[in-house]
């Protein structure tokens, strides 16, 4: 049974789910159906919404040890891949997806940083029904959702951290608000979140 995450909130993605291997980030979002004149100004042209979902892995110390985005979408030895790029938001289901086999990460990564942003500048005014979610890769089964509910003039969030704690994996729901158009203008507020 999946669980709904609130802001914040911490689980276990192991408990329920020992022999956990490979997971699947999924990331969703519409073009919300009310614009208004600064959004219209500020947020871009056009009906589609480009976000792009990125996959920041760290060490122990913090040290950033990769980078998995749609200019890089294979990284940690092939461990982590990112399925490609979406530049509309249209359809229904995940826009954007990032596996991960956990059984094949080094013992020296800590966690996984997840984050969405708008390379376009567009800001999250202009999105609705946001959300990203865990699947068991191997069953399909859904472990956790949460909704990024949260409208506003910020270019970038980051979504949650999957991390290692006394040898099980969880997942923080983070939903902290940021700017830039790529996790590199992120990256001060990633290293607080760690």
């Amino acid at each position: 049974m999946s669980v709904s995450l609130s802001k914040g909130q911490k689980i276990s993605l192991s408990k329920d789910n020992a022999s956990l291997s490979r997971i699947s980030m999924g990331v969703g979002w519409d073009v919300a159906k009310k614009g208004g004149f600064l959004g219209g100004l500020f947020g871009g042209g056009g009906g589609d919404i480009d976000l792009d979902a990125s996959c920041l892995v760290f060490d122990d110390a913090g040290q950033s040890v990769d980078e998995i985005w749609f200019r890089q979408l294979k990284g940690m030895n092939g461990a982590i891949v990112h399925t490609g790029d979406n530049l509309t938001g249209a359809g229904d289901g995940d826009d954007e997806s990032i596996k991960v086999d956990l059984s094949k990460l080094p013992a020296t990564v800590k966690s996984l940083v997840f984050t969405v942003n708008s390379f376009r500048g567009q800001t999250f005014d202009k999105v609705e029904n946001a959300y990203c979610r865990v699947l068991d890769e191997v069953s399909g089964k859904e472990l956790a959702k949460f909704v990024l509910s949260e409208a506003g003039s910020h270019t970038g969030m980051i979504m949650a951290k999957i991390y290692r704690h006394n040898g099980e994996w969880k997942i923080h729901a983070i939903g902290e608000k940021t700017s830039g158009r790529t996790f590199h203008d992120m990256m001060p507020t990633i290293q607080g979140v760690l």
